[in-house]
């Protein structure tokens, strides 16, 4: 694992996932991220698409990419995996909090507001 790419994946501000419908069609998503370890975070709402297709088929790729999910470089291929402990989704909101400033913050509190602790969940992405 190259930990320079890893690194630089971490510190942007967006990462482009790419996960995999049934049929085998790409479908990519601009995400916050934040470094774990060796390994990268994000976190999104437990009902989501990208969520369903995770579960199903966990090979993603990843990238950096701008707000709109226009890439900004090489992506590359990675292992996501849904955390279930409820511990993990709270380090990854304070991360993300804490990385994000003031909008993040809000932004964690209106889905805890909306959905409820068990309404997100946690990823953590393995680069390949």
């Amino acid at each position: 694992m190259d930990d320079a790419l890893l690194e630089r994946l971490g510190r942007g501000k967006y990462l482009l996932v790419t996960s995999y419908k049934k049929d085998g069609t790409p479908v990519a998503t601009p995400v916050w991220v934040v470094r774990d370890e060796q390994a990268l975070g994000i976190w999104t709402v437990a009902d989501s698409w990208k969520v369903k297709r995770i579960r199903r088929r966990p090979e993603v790729l990843v990238g950096p990419c701008d707000v709109r999910g226009r890439p900004t470089g090489e992506s590359v291929p990675a292992t996501a995996r849904i955390l279930t402990d409820a511990e993990d989704a709270v380090r990854y909101r304070r991360l993300l909090g804490r990385k994000y400033g003031l909008i993040g913050r809000l932004t964690m509190l209106g889905s805890r507001l909306r959905r409820g602790a068990a309404g997100t969940v946690a990823i953590r992405i393995t680069l390949t």
